[in-house]
């Protein structure tokens, strides 16, 4: 199955989806998940309630030739799950080094979605980087195990603002060195 391509950004398969670049047509379930309290409060970036227009700016924001953040879009369409699972991405750090984030719609959550696209993408390591970093909020600890299962390694306590909740939130931040 062929998709919308964003300037070199790479589809790329999994086994129950593909990852695939952003595009305008994803704006109604992103919406619907976003708009979901309990997913905006795991994230460090999504406010709650999500204002209008948000996910709109989001996409042309991340699929814009000069974006600083590579998103792909968890597809299960051709596996007859829904077009949009969840969002994972990337963002260039210095040093040949990236930052992962990600989330998964809480209808699918504990089903392996997010660990089988870490998973995925660590293997492509789309941006050739040497070593990835991650965060989970401590009151998140699903979100830990996914990157425990993926190989990274626990680094330290530290702290991220969450836009949801309006605070600052404790989190464990993990690192994974490639074998570049």
């Amino acid at each position: 199955m062929m998709h919308e391509t964003v300037t070199n950004q790479q589809t790329i398969t999994a086994e129950r989806f593909v990852l695939r670049p952003l595009k305008a047509s994803d704006v109604g379930l992103i919406t619907v998940y976003a708009s979901d309290e309990k997913l905006a409060r795991a994230t460090r970036s999504i406010p709650h309630p999500l204002p209008p227009g948000t996910v709109e700016a989001m996409i042309k924001r991340n699929t814009a030739p000069d974006r600083t953040e590579d998103v792909w879009v968890m597809d299960g369409s051709a596996s007859d799950h829904a077009e949009v699972l969840g969002l994972i991405s990337l963002s260039r750090m210095d040093r040949n080094q990236s930052e992962l984030f990600y989330w998964v719609a809480p209808a699918f959550w504990n089903v392996g979605f997010a660990t089988e696209a870490v998973r995925t993408l660590l293997a492509s390591n789309p941006h050739d980087a040497a070593a990835y970093f991650a965060e989970a909020f401590q009151d998140q600890p699903g979100s830990a195990r996914v990157l425990t299962n993926c190989g990274f390694d626990y680094l330290g306590d530290a702290e991220a603002f969450s836009v949801a909740r309006n605070t600052v939130v404790p989190t464990w931040t993990y690192m994974l060195k490639t074998d570049q």
